[in-house]
């Protein structure tokens, strides 16, 4: 199934969906990563269906932030344009777990010693030196920087940071947990019920998120805010959840606050 993203009017993104559609090594590196993840290692997929969400996920938080008054680090650093940054988003988001092909742990180090030469070959022709070099290196930034501990340093890696923890929707969890046994970390990761991502009222990104019930409060605090609090954008997003009560009454939890 192709990857597919509202490319709108960014020739350049356009061209970057095409490539990344047509590169057949990476799509065996999703497919090898998710071996490693799913049928080796026992934790949730992190292979095409993790790409395709995530890289949308990080387009969509980055558009929002734009629209909110928020310039990307790539505009404010090196001068580029934000159809530039987007491409820094998704590209991050299409290569940020390439290395669990590798091994799942310290996969993100992994990462980054395939993305650098996969990131050059993927944009050649899009970009000249020395704006070739400073992509690839914001690239590569929001790569390492999506590990939970390391810190963003631009608006880009936090977009793409914050996009793959919002992947945690009835089993999809990031934290990893044995499927076979009934604790704390299994129950939360089957109690979310959806994420979505909306223009906030207060602040230009609202993380919204469902719960079946009050155990997905764990993959919230372990997850979520751990993701965001470690990132560049705890100024422009909010979060707010609630617990579905039957198929359409819910249950604002007023009280929780990242």
């Amino acid at each position: 199934m192709p990857l597919r993203i509202p490319t709108k009017n960014n020739e350049k993104l356009k061209q970057l969906l095409d490539r990344l559609n047509e590169d057949r090594e990476l799509h065996q590196l999703w497919r090898s990563a998710n071996i490693n993840a799913v049928n080796r290692t026992g934790i949730s997929d992190h292979g095409e269906i993790h790409i395709r969400i995530v890289t949308n996920a990080a387009l969509r938080i980055l558009r929002l932030l734009v629209e909110g008054g928020v310039e990307p680090s790539a505009v404010t650093d090196h001068k580029l344009k934000v159809e530039d940054a987007e491409v820094i988003v998704v590209l991050a988001a299409a290569l940020h777990d390439v290395g669990i092909a590798i091994h799942r742990d310290d996969h993100e180090r992994y990462s980054l010693i395939m993305a650098y030469p996969k990131a050059r070959q993927i944009l050649s022709g899009l970009y000249e030196e020395p704006q070739l070099t400073a992509v690839v290196s914001e690239v590569l930034h929001a790569i390492i920087a999506h590990n939970s501990d390391e810190r963003c340093l631009t608006i880009e890696a936090g977009c793409m940071k914050l996009a793959d923890a919002c992947d945690m929707t009835e089993g999809r969890s990031r934290i990893p947990f044995d499927s076979g046994q009934v604790n704390i970390h299994s129950v939360s990761a089957l109690a979310v019920k959806s994420v979505n991502i909306e223009k906030g009222e207060t602040k230009p990104v609202c993380i919204r998120v469902e719960l079946h019930n009050s155990a997905g409060i764990f993959q919230m605090d372990n997850l979520l805010r751990r993701k965001l609090i470690n990132s560049t954008l705890v100024p422009y997003v909010d979060v707010s959840a609630s617990v579905v009560e039957g198929e359409t009454e819910k249950r604002l939890m007023t009280d929780y606050r990242l």
